[in-house]
């Protein structure tokens, strides 16, 4: 059985009597974006999803098989999906019931409030020269695991929507920034690791993001990053902090509890795992996992679905 997210969230979404047995949907729309709940109540297959603008997808129960751009993946509680405008899933629903459905909520934002962010990402935290604009990486669709952070955000903007009256309309206006925030700094990394991966060389920051990337279970080697860098100590971590959204040893833990989830994906024993990724201990590192992820790596691994057929 798939995990479900904390009750707080499934609690707070309403729940009616279906009108469709596939994706029956509850729609809720305020100032410049809208929240939809999607309820399956029984198997099936290649059900389609477009974005018509900017759409952010969270499961809150059960388990969806999405076939997009990019290899078909399951997607489970505690993680986040992003499509961008035009783009358009497939979903399979491999176990929804009528006593258990699968369930998913899903924020469209227009895409002037989207483009308004990434101008104010491009003046303030600009992309290393050669790797476009923020408005490029908003582009991409996106899927991963959210934090406990993100998680509880959602939680508020749920609220927000489901409660009218001005104070909670503030909330969900800033919640939305928030919310868009956070994926595109998420999406930003990615996009800047990826570039790294293809093209060490290119730019100081490749360097950076490929060393350290290759030396995940390693400690950080702060002067070697600056050379890498060609910057002070001073400026480097200004740098880092304005293109990445967070400190060069937060972004560290990020990619070793990414990495960790990856391997316990894949059945490996959590003890090695946290050797392998570099922690010092097991229980420190289930600690920062739970921390992360809203669940013990044990748990995880338990959870770890196989690839449906086909």
């Amino acid at each position: 059985m798939s995990p479900s997210v904390p009750m707080s969230l499934n609690t707070a979404l309403p729940s009616q009597p279906p009108v469709d047995l596939i994706e029956n949907r509850t729609l809720f729309a305020r100032h410049a974006a809208e929240l939809s709940i999607y309820d399956t109540f029984a198997p099936a297959r290649d059900v389609p999803l477009r974005a018509e603008e900017l759409l952010y997808c969270a499961m809150t129960q059960g388990r969806k098989r999405m076939h997009g751009p990019h290899p078909a993946h399951d997607f489970l509680p505690h993680q986040s999906y992003v499509l961008a405008p035009g783009e358009q899933v497939l979903i399979d629903f491999p176990e929804a019931t009528l006593q258990r459905p699968t369930r998913c909520l899903t924020i469209a934002v227009e895409r002037e409030r989207l483009r308004r962010l990434c101008d104010r990402l491009d003046r303030h935290a600009p992309l290393p020269r050669g790797r476009g604009s923020w408005q490029t990486v908003s582009r991409h669709s996106w899927h991963g695991h959210h934090s406990e952070a993100t998680q509880r955000l959602l939680e508020r903007i749920a609220g927000s929507f489901l409660q009218a009256d001005a104070d909670n309309d503030l909330v969900l206006d800033h919640g939305v920034d928030e919310l868009l925030g956070r994926l595109l700094r998420q999406q930003g990394r990615e996009f800047l690791l990826a570039c790294a991966a293809a093209e060490p060389d290119h730019d100081p920051f490749s360097a950076v993001l490929d060393h350290i990337e290759r030396h995940l279970a390693q400690p950080l080697d702060i002067e070697r990053l600056c050379r890498l860098s060609c910057m002070s100590r001073t400026r480097f971590y200004a740098r880092f902090a304005a293109l990445l959204g967070c400190t060069p040893n937060a972004y560290l833990l990020e990619r070793r509890l990414r990495c960790a989830a990856e391997l316990l994906d894949q059945g490996m024993a959590v003890t090695r795992v946290a050797y392998e990724v570099g922690f010092q201990s097991p229980s420190h590192f289930s600690r920062r996992f739970q921390a992360r992820y809203g669940v013990a790596p044990s748990r995880y691994r338990a959870h770890a679905a196989p690839p449906l057929p086909g």
